[in-house]
């Protein structure tokens, strides 16, 4: 184990043994509850910080959001108190739920390594709510995940955005096919020079022969003549979806010359893209801009090798002061506990030139604006859901704890973590 990934087990664990602010809360089974929560600060992603704040929950939803002395609390509402409260945090591409905490064959699904391209491999089919690891991103504060397959083909399936509440997967998840998950880069490639992809020429010339028959496969759907339109193809399928614009499609691209493919390759086929990773994207910020694509950029503290040697935990503060949409993620990690944590990552960034508002914007309103949901998620308006997370200090501080953590209005962690 090196020296940063003590240090990271160490703070979780110290983190974890800390005693917490106390919480009146109604329990998991309460789902219909009604509770206020109290802030000294409330960061709404949304406008300023309100001092003293109350945000009102009712049914699930946030019903009101304000500074107390003119936000009345309902009679016989539960309340919360905390000095900070964010939205809940969304963490805006993870593999957690597919990859799980053990590390062991059993409860690692998050890629097949039986063919390059495989768009119509489903996250949902996967996911596993009950994983520890679920519970542990819950406790420090992510509400939601963007999660699904994981680095290592040149399409490995379709992502899913769904809640971390202990529950129903149908009544947790928000989309089922959030994007289709892909990577241009040496990690997709398959290693063996007699086994395709062994170049990043040959993967691209790969994905445009998929894209073009999925053009046609869509194309032959059109037909009016019934009998002469193609069987259903599951793989196909999904593509066309791509193709629509109905679903995205997310490219890891680490390199340079990577990320100005995979925009060629959007451009070619008027694909609706996200830029995964992206971690020399300071050396190509212009074409980044101008492609009006978003990015969902590395962890910050991703170690710099392999094709993440340019990575740096600035590029963040690169990319606001650019004017491009991003957010930062979790991502995937080979090692226990197969994930980071969004929360410090974007401390990290704020110590490194990200402003406060736009560190918090990367892991709710940003992230949720990326993945087509900020009606529902990523900031605490009134219509929205009650997702919220609390702490008993600056969330990007070393010294504060999470201390409770809201799903649609219902208390799913409390207690110091």
């Amino acid at each position: 184990m090196n020296l940063r990934n003590a240090f990271v087990l160490f703070h979780v664990s110290l983190r974890s043994s800390v005693a917490g602010l106390a919480l009146l809360a109604p329990t998991l089974g309460d789902a219909q509850a009604q509770i206020a929560v109290r802030g000294e600060t409330i960061h709404t992603a949304a406008g300023a910080p309100i001092r003293d704040g109350v945000v009102v929950i009712r049914d699930g939803k946030i019903a009101a959001v304000g500074p107390a002395a003119s936000t009345p609390i309902p009679d016989g509402f539960r309340v919360i108190r905390a000095k900070v409260v964010t939205p809940g945090l969304i963490d805006a591409h993870s593999t957690v739920g597919v990859s799980g905490m053990l590390n062991q064959k059993q409860d690692q699904d998050q890629l097949d390594k039986s063919g390059p391209i495989q768009p119509e491999l489903r996250a949902v089919d996967s996911y596993n709510s009950l994983d520890p690891l679920v519970d542990w991103m819950r406790s420090l504060g992510t509400t939601t995940l963007h999660t699904g397959p994981g680095p290592g083909a040149l399409i490995s399936g379709q992502s899913l955005v769904i809640k971390t509440a202990p529950q129903n997967l149908d009544s947790a998840t928000l989309m089922v096919d959030a994007a289709i998950i892909g990577n241009i880069g040496p990690e997709a490639l398959s290693g063996s020079k007699d086994k395709a992809p062994s170049s990043i020429a040959k993967s691209i010339a790969m994905l445009r022969s998929e894209f073009t028959k999925a053009q046609e496969y869509r194309r032959k759907l059109g037909v009016a003549d019934v009998e002469k339109r193609p069987a259903r193809d599951l793989h196909l399928e999904a593509l066309s979806r791509a193709l629509d614009g109905k679903e995205a499609l997310l490219i890891t691209v680490q390199r340079h010359q990577d990320i100005l493919a995979a925009l060629r390759l959007a451009e070619e086929f008027h694909l609706r893209l996200i830029l995964d990773g992206a971690a020399d994207a300071e050396q190509v910020l212009d074409p980044i801009h101008k492609s009006g694509f978003p990015v969902i950029l590395h962890p910050s503290m991703a170690r710099a090798e392999d094709a993440l040697q340019n990575a740096s935990m600035g590029t963040a503060a690169a990319l606001q002061k650019a004017g491009i949409l991003f957010a930062l993620q979790s991502g995937f990690e080979s090692y226990v506990p197969k994930s980071r944590v969004v929360l410090f990552e974007a401390a990290i960034a704020a110590g490194h030139g990200l402003p406060f508002d736009q560190a918090l914007a990367s892991i709710t309103l940003n992230a949720a604006k990326i993945l087509g949901l900020e009606g529902r998620i990523g900031s605490l308006e009134p219509g929205k859901d009650g997702d919220l997370a609390l702490f008993d200090g600056d969330p990007f501080e070393y010294s504060s704890h999470c201390i409770g953590t809201v799903i649609s209005g219902v208390v799913v962690h409390e207690g110091a973590k």
